[in-house]
């Protein structure tokens, strides 16, 4: 098979499964996709691996653990781990966009223990405290 393209968008770029034949995602499980792309990122950037919004609304096709980090000294295949949220299969066809890749700065800090932290208006609380 030749080598897969990444077709560059305003936001990143698409990856393409790099498969040699049609995969079929039975509903409710996960398959890992290999995209033929390795990358060389500079030391304080990751690359982000997303979902396609069309394909999660239209065929209920997610990726596991999104977005998915890819660090600057990884030079193995990125894989996408892909996972039918369904109640069919879905086809992964050869060369079918399948995820989005956004390359991005990672600040590089140091956590330090503390017993106090500093009071704000929301505080402790959780999910869906942060207005309406």
């Amino acid at each position: 098979m030749p080598p897969q393209k990444m077709t560059p968008h305003s936001a990143g770029f698409d990856l393409c499964a790099d498969i040699a034949q049609t995969i079929a995602i039975k509903p409710g499980k996960r398959e890992l996709v290999p995209t033929g792309i390795a990358l060389e990122l500079p030391p304080g950037y990751e690359a982000q691996i997303r979902p396609r919004s069309g394909l999660a609304i239209k065929q209920g096709l997610g990726i596991l653990n999104s977005p998915g980090t890819i660090d600057a000294d990884y030079r193995g295949e990125i894989m996408v781990i892909l996972i039918n949220c369904n109640d069919e299969p879905i086809s992964i066809e050869p060369g079918m966009r399948i995820a989005q890749m956004v390359v991005a700065p990672v600040l590089d800090c140091e956590l330090i223990p503390s017993e106090q932290l500093n009071q704000t208006q929301r505080g402790a609380n959780g999910f869906g405290h942060t207005g309406n």
